[in-house]
């Protein structure tokens, strides 16, 4: 029986796969490589064709394998689609020989791909969430800057203390050139919030439409 020892199709590592497959849990291209990778054996002779592509025989003498094991695996491994057929010799007898190799591609095991109405209402329901947060913000705003030791009563006192003095200030343009105008925290983290689902919506939209 011939043996390869050319190392035909033997592949750089620091080469990117060149076919990208994206598999999704539970359907039948997944269910076949789970099938076909679950006994050590199938996995030893992956790892042995790592090295180079080489024969059933081959990977029987490598292995100390019996050959019909040998060639049940690689006939799952084929079907799973991780394996490849290289190139296809003849012994002296005239007997086909297959070679084999490892197939170059990247798996990727994704979720099921959502369709663009899921996705837009998840980030609807956290744009809700959102708005929620600010209103519920802006309504504890008063309690979180009254002075210490204040409440009922004096936080009332408190506000209309604060109201006259804000209607008594001169020049609300003057109070702006000297001061400058105080943050709103509350309106940064709607701004900012808001900022997040949109670059979140669409990242999550360029990888459903690559994805579909």
């Amino acid at each position: 029986m011939n043996s390869l020892h050319d190392g035909a199709g033997e592949k750089d590592p620091g080469v990117l796969a060149g076919d990208v497959v994206v598999l999704q849990p539970g359907d039948e291209r997944a269910q076949k490589i789970g099938k076909a990778i679950a006994s050590q054996s199938a996995n030893d002779i992956l790892h042995a064709l790592q090295e180079r592509p080489k024969t059933a025989g081959d990977l029987a003498s490598a292995l100390s394998m019996p050959m019909g094991t040998v060639k049940y695996h690689l006939e799952n491994l084929l079907d799973a689609g991780l394996l490849e057929v290289r190139e296809t010799r003849y012994s002296v007898k005239g007997r086909q020989i297959k070679v084999y190799g490892i197939k170059d591609q990247l798996l990727i095991v994704a979720p099921r791909v959502q369709n663009i109405r899921s996705i837009l209402l998840k980030y609807a329901t956290l744009f809700g969430i959102i708005v929620l947060a600010s209103i519920a913000g802006y309504a504890m705003l008063p309690i979180m800057t009254a002075p210490p030791g204040r409440g009922g009563e004096d936080l009332a006192a408190f506000q209309g203390e604060k109201a006259v003095g804000i209607m008594s200030e001169p020049s609300p343009a003057a109070g702006v050139l000297q001061q400058g105008i105080a943050p709103d925290p509350i309106l940064a983290f709607f701004i900012g919030g808001c900022l997040v689902i949109v670059l979140l919506l669409i990242y999550e939209v360029a990888v459903w439409r690559k994805l579909k």
